[in-house]
């Protein structure tokens, strides 16, 4: 039918099954993996033997090669489909004439999982939108009638599990999954719907769970009468061997030889797994990941340059803020692109010019970039326009498509359904067989992050570590105190910190476009990849000393840290660091009251820590003895507690900030404004009466 690759995506039960007897994957390497060995690298710390990824080339019947891999996956059910519908997406995008036709996600569900996880909902509203489609998705549920120990009348209200497909209007096949031809002839029929009209459909296999939750569990002690059935009930096995003998197809014997001549093969293959030492760790430097590597320590003590050539930053800037003359565009959106011209004129970039160049030169290079999240095409704070819609009519033009026509890498921006834990995951699954493309999903405010926690914690923090798996995703969460309340001020900064451990993620807070510009370029001009969390602005999109000029542009690298170029060092007797939009209100403070004795160092990345810059800013500062860690957030959040523990004996900092509370921020607007004047007035030691 025209397949070239499947990409499958499932749970923990049954998934040894699939390794061993679909994969290919070896009996000693199953084994080994259940001897619970130590890595040959002591720093990758490994997972349980039914979480681990594997891919595999398999000859079909007709000597046709078929690519197979199963995603590395956590213990929460269903984390992993909106993963691997963005491998396939981005398999589709970036493989030369590649089309939905040549590769299919197959995902496996359980029906208590499938009817209970809200994110088996989000992925298949996913299905059809432009931005996410696949071509449809081969999704079977091993119905087992049962989910923990639940039985299936507490475990859902529809009568199906699999009656969230209606949604999209979706094929469902009930097959009995002791009838193993009709299986076969459903998944058959299953996938030619799918290659002719490219749309999900669901197979539901209707069976039982022999042992219970587990191999030791009892579960008559939950399900008796249904255990009682089981017990009594011959396995598919059993059942298929009868229907042949019964047809004359087979020997009276040959089950049972088959079945002993298989134990003998299990046998001797953990008689070799137990002779293994230690287990080998998969490398990096295959197909698209081909001339990268895992990162050093040494890597984060200084960016690379990133800077381009001002005639071609020059040009780009030009094409982006230019559109075609055919068309009529709506008077706010020519009057946006002339200022934008100006401020390239005057050189004095905002935020969303310093942002679009980045994305303007990687495409130029040769880096694709996509772009994803709720309202991303125009910006949550109507500051990005990427996209910008022809006045009445439905037609868009983008401008970063017309860099260079024919020449230039794509450009891709969608917005998103209202979704996070879907879109995140779909995200992450994209950039994995891409490292060569800019992915970046961004929340709608920071503060909606949590609702894609289990990716934040499965997936992007720790992959690395679980799976020797790197992935570049970048993630774009605005966040800053401006009044707005308790839902649209904090991206909760402190649980990210939290995660950071063995150079696992890149978490900034950039106070300038230039060094915004830099850090996303930073991303693909990076012999490794690493994930990105970016702390970005909402009042800084507009505040005029938030601009940078094209020079900043041209030369240089990210800084991860930004000294007082303002201040004399020799004056200094208190020196204030901080990250993100407050600095601006610091700077204005010290401006105003004419301040000559304190520096205000921004510190722009948080993690990796850069200590190393922080002790050169120390030894400038020798008359400082006043160290001062000042943040918007409550002491019990924001980076208070983090910038403790790492400079706690080598730098004698003390915390200015909102004293602890439950909630983020307040829902007051004068509570708000009290708060920060109070902030500010303690930094710099001012009697408020």
């Amino acid at each position: 039918m025209g397949i070239k690759e499947f990409v499958i995506g499932m749970s923990h039960r049954g998934r040894l099954n699939v390794l061993a007897n679909i994969m290919g994957k070896t009996y000693k390497e199953i084994f080994t993996e259940f001897e619970g060995l130590e890595y040959d690298e002591h720093e990758f710390s490994g997972d349980v033997k039914y979480h681990l990824g594997f891919s595999t080339d398999v000859k079909t019947s007709t000597g046709k090669d078929i690519h197979l891999s199963v995603a590395p996956n956590p213990s929460h059910l269903e984390a992993v489909d909106p993963v691997v519908q963005g491998i396939v997406r981005s398999k589709i995008d970036n493989t030369p004439g590649g089309t939905e036709d040549q590769i299919a996600p197959i995902l496996i569900h359980g029906d208590a999982a499938m009817a209970g996880q809200g994110v088996v909902y989000e992925v298949i509203q996913m299905s059809l939108l432009r931005g996410y489609r696949t071509g449809g998705t081969i999704h079977m549920v091993v119905n087992n009638q049962i989910g923990f120990t639940t039985n299936y009348t507490d475990g859902r209200s529809s009568t199906y599990c699999t009656d969230v497909a209606k949604v999209t209007l979706s094929p469902v096949f009930h097959v009995n999954g002791d009838d193993v031809e009709a299986l076969v002839y459903t998944i058959q029929l299953a996938m030619e719907f799918r290659q002719k009209f490219h749309r999900d459909v669901f197979i539901d296999i209707l069976g039982y769970r022999k042992y219970g939750h587990n191999e030791g569990d009892e579960p008559r002690f939950t399900q008796p009468l249904l255990y009682k059935a089981i017990a009594a009930h011959k396995n598919s096995r059993e059942i298929y061997n009868d229907k042949l003998l019964l047809q004359g197809e087979v020997e009276a014997n040959l089950a049972r030889e088959m079945e002993k001549s298989f134990r003998e093969m299990l046998q001797n293959s953990l008689d070799v797994a137990k002779l293994v030492k230690n287990k080998a760790v998969s490398l990096f430097g295959e197909g698209s990941w081909k001339g990268l590597r895992l990162s050093t320590a040494k890597d984060f003590l200084q960016s690379p340059e990133t800077g381009v050539e001002m005639k071609t930053l020059s040009a780009i800037a030009d094409k982006i803020t230019s559109f075609p003359v055919d068309k009529k565009f709506f008077t706010k959106t020519v009057r946006l692109f002339e200022d934008r011209k100006k401020m390239v004129k005057e050189n004095r970039l905002d935020w969303a010019m310093g942002e679009l160049l980045a994305y303007g030169t990687l495409v130029n290079e040769g880096f694709p970039v996509r772009f994803t999240g709720q309202d991303v095409e125009r910006g949550t704070f109507s500051h990005r326009h990427a996209v910008i819609q022809i006045e009445d009519s439905d037609e868009q033009f983008t401008p970063m498509n017309h860099i260079a026509v024919g020449k230039q890498a794509p450009f891709r921006i969608f917005n998103s359904l209202l979704s996070e834990y879907a879109v995140l995951g779909f995200e992450y699954g994209y950039a994995l067989p891409s490292p060569n493309s800019l992915v970046i999903w961004e929340a709608q405010f920071g503060d909606f992050n949590n609702g894609a926690q289990i990716i934040i914690d499965q997936y992007i923090s720790s992959a690395e570590d679980k799976w020797n798996r790197m992935n570049g995703l970048v993630m774009l969460l605005p966040h800053g105190y401006e009044g707005q309340g308790a839902e649209h001020s904090s991206a909760r900064i402190e649980r990210y910190l939290n995660l950071c451990a063995e150079n696992n993620l890149q978490i900034l807070n950039c106070t300038t476009p230039a060094n915004f510009f830099h850090a996303l370029r930073r991303q693909i001009h990076r012999p490794f990849r690493k994930p990105l969390v970016i702390f970005t602005p909402k009042s800084l999109l507009r505040h005029p000393r938030c601009v940078s000029s094209m020079d900043e542009l041209s030369k240089g690298r990210f800084n991860e840290v930004i000294d007082d170029n303002s201040a004399d060092a020799a004056k200094v007797t208190r020196v204030i660091a901080c990250s993100g939009k407050v600095y601006y209100d610091l700077l204005e403070q010290k401006e105003k009251d004419q301040i000559n004795n304190v520096a205000l160092i921004r510190l722009e990345q948080l993690y990796p820590f850069p200590i190393e810059k922080l002790m050169e800013v120390n030894a400038k500062y020798k008359n400082a003895k006043d160290w001062v860690w000042l943040q918007e957030e409550p002491v019990n959040m924001g980076a208070w507690s983090y910038i403790l523990r790492l400079t706690n004996g080598i730098l004698p900092f003390r915390v200015i900030s909102r004293k602890e509370s439950a909630s983020p921020a307040t829902g007051s607007y004068k509570a708000h404004e009290r708060e920060q004047k109070e902030l500010i007035a303690e930094a710099f030691n001012i009697n408020q009466k």
